[in-house]
């Protein structure tokens, strides 16, 4: 399995996505997001990401270069159409622009309608957090997972990230979830690593949970009804609500004007005293930490504590790459007339 810095890694990336059609910027900014999820350990939304993301842009899923349109602005409430843009960059801005709001309101709610995939979107709550706001974010897509009760793929994996911040620059509470019982990049991972899959994650064509990562047909829904649930008051919220549905459209075979997302950015000192907040936070944080173990091996951790945790370890010793990944970047880099670093042979 190589090893590579993370320097390294978003070097290439951003030569490779460059080498596709990206701007400068856009690569950049995607680069960074994937390396990101890599240096956590959500391999499943890091560079493995990368061919895909190639082949969208050379089949117009993704359009580089786009500039946002405003839709609609009122009050703390934007919705912004990026014309099928990166989702990474879409994002950004959509997180940009409620965090201006929220400034100023207490609040901002930032639709963004016609984006590509998005990636982890923790990285976008994170990013708030870090700035002092309440961050929550949701991105919705085409059908992967099945309705609970279903058969066949009828909803997205929809995610739901929500970042809190800490008192004294401690990192944030990052909680960063699909509504499937797995995100479908860890499918992916499983087929590039030539491993199988744990029974409970998908279902083959004839509606069995499957085991093999290459016969899935639909991802199953988190907690049953509940991640299906879930998954449609999301498409609701940045589909429905901002005029560019996707999943009914798709289940009556009409093709759909890209994905959506949505980014709120809440001012803590919109509800009183921000120190105190702070120290309320950090109360619970403590009281969470102070549970008794299961295992003496490991306490407990807050959502996005394991993460900061890899991140600080792949930082210094260096980003994994599964093999199957590393094959595909090769690849990848030899058909776009890029070397292909030492790192990945």
């Amino acid at each position: 399995m190589p090893v590579v810095q993370q320097s390294q890694l978003t070097d290439f990336s951003t030569a490779l996505l460059c080498a596709a059609g990206f701007t400068p910027e856009e690569a950049a900014q995607t680069a960074d997001l994937l390396v990101w999820a890599n240096l956590r350990g959500a391999d499943s939304h890091g560079v493995l990401r990368l061919p895909r993301y190639i082949e969208m842009v050379e089949t117009g899923v993704i359009r580089t270069g786009q500039q946002p349109t405003v839709i609609r602005e009122f009050g703390a409430i934007c919705v912004l159409d990026f014309g099928k843009a990166p989702g990474s960059v879409a994002m950004m801005h959509a997180a940009g622009k409620a965090g201006d709001l929220a400034e100023k309101f207490g609040i901002g709610w930032c639709g963004a309608r016609a984006m590509s995939h998005a990636g982890a979107i923790g990285y976008f709550t994170n990013r708030l957090a870090t700035q002092g706001f309440v961050g929550i974010a949701m991105t919705a897509s085409k059908p992967l997972m099945s309705y609970f009760g279903a058969k066949g793929e009828a909803l997205s994996t929809n995610p739901l990230s929500i970042a809190v911040p800490r008192p004294d620059g401690a990192q944030p509470i990052v909680l960063d979830m699909s509504t499937a019982a797995v995100a479908l990049g860890k499918i992916m991972a499983a087929r590039e690593a030539g491993q199988p899959i744990p029974r409970g994650w998908a279902i083959d064509a004839d509606g069995a949970e499957t085991e093999d990562p290459h016969a899935v047909a639909s991802i199953l829904p988190m907690a049953g009804p509940k991640g299906s649930g879930l998954s449609l008051m999301i498409e609701i919220l940045a589909s429905v609500l901002v005029g560019n549905s996707i999943i009914a459209p798709a289940l009556s075979g009409d093709s759909t004007g890209g994905f959506n997302g949505l980014v709120l950015a809440v001012n803590p000192a919109a509800f009183g005293d921000v120190p105190s907040f702070l120290t309320s936070v950090e109360r619970l944080a403590d009281a969470i930490h102070a549970l008794e173990p299961v295992s003496d091996r490991d306490g407990v951790k807050l959502p996005g504590e394991r993460g900061f945790e890899t991140q600080r370890e792949r930082s210094a010793k260096g980003i994994p790459l599964a093999a199957g990944t590393a094959w595909n970047l090769a690849k990848a880099a030899g058909r776009l007339g890029l070397a292909v670093p030492a790192f990945l042979t």
